[in-house]
């Protein structure tokens, strides 16, 4: 908000689970009060039972960005998806779309032999592949083998030739890394408020829909254990830690990714959000 000032900007979403409709709260969407008078682009637009990619938000990030300058406004992208950040600076393979029997082909192997046998998968048929994907990474493990079960070629081959839509020197970047613990406290006192805010609620309704668990929206932080929760499998303190403890997983990947992936982007690392917009400008990212 505080960049969106400065430059008379507009905020477009990087985020691949605030693109979806019907989890604003679970998500940890803006809220009509935290926008203020500033527009924000790409926000819920998706329904949660539309398969989505990398490539469908690229697709539509271009025209935003593009509409946004056409107003004279600076562009300003914020979310936790560094592979959307990576398909804008560094390219995106171009590649037919992926089958869900495919996917669900690869999510088999991971719901019956865990995350460590399809690592062995990816590594035996794109050993480049498995070592760019660090961790426990499972949605990119997945989209490795699937993407090789429809097409016959590994990732890594589509990969070989791409080009970045933004072009070096027309974008600046930044990560937010504070202290871990500092952070984890931050993400256990979100989620109860989000709790208390009716992401219950949400679950249940996303729930009645009955999608299948293969599309991304279903992998929604938190959405696991709610929906173990509503069916009375796991209590109320129980769905709440489970939750938590995902978040802070995935948080500690973000780490790990940014600090391997983003190299050259500065990285502010005080846990005072009120200082970020001061630590961005030592950094040399405002004009």
């Amino acid at each position: 908000m505080d960049l969106a000032r400065h430059y008379d900007g507009e905020i477009i979403n990087a985020d691949s689970m605030q693109i979806y409709g019907g989890l604003p709260i679970l998500t940890a969407q803006p809220s009509s009060l935290e926008r203020g008078d500033i527009a924000h682009h790409l926000y819920g637009h998706v329904d949660p039972g539309t398969p989505y990619s990398v490539g469908a938000w690229l697709t539509q990030v271009q025209s935003t960005i593009a509409g946004v300058h056409s107003k004279g406004k600076a562009a300003i992208l914020v979310g936790g998806t560094g592979l959307y950040f990576e398909a804008l600076t560094k390219g995106l393979a171009q590649m037919p779309p992926i089958a869900e029997t495919a996917i669900n082909d690869a999510q088999k192997i991971f719901d019956e032999e865990g995350v460590e046998a399809l690592r062995a998968e990816v590594a035996r048929i794109d050993p480049a592949a498995a070592a760019r994907i660090l961790g426990a990474d499972r949605q990119r493990l997945l989209r490795a083998y699937s993407v090789f079960l429809q097409t016959g070629r590994s990732l890594t081959s589509f990969q070989a030739d791409t080009k970045p839509v933004l072009a070096a020197g027309d974008w600046r970047g930044v990560c937010l890394l504070p202290d871990r613990e500092w952070l984890y406290q931050r993400i256990a006192k979100r989620f109860s408020l989000m709790m208390d805010a009716g992401a219950l609620s949400e679950v249940a309704a996303i729930m009645e829909k009955k999608l299948s668990g293969s599309l991304t929206a279903m992998k929604a932080l938190g959405l696991l254990p709610l929906t173990r929760l509503i069916k009375g499998e796991i209590d109320r303190d129980d769905a709440v830690e489970e939750a938590v403890r995902d978040t802070r997983r995935y948080a500690k990947r973000q780490y790990t990714w940014a600090r391997g992936r983003f190299t050259a982007w500065p990285i502010i690392t005080d846990n005072d959000p009120c200082q970020h917009k001061e630590q961005v400008i030592k950094s040399g990212f405002l004009g």
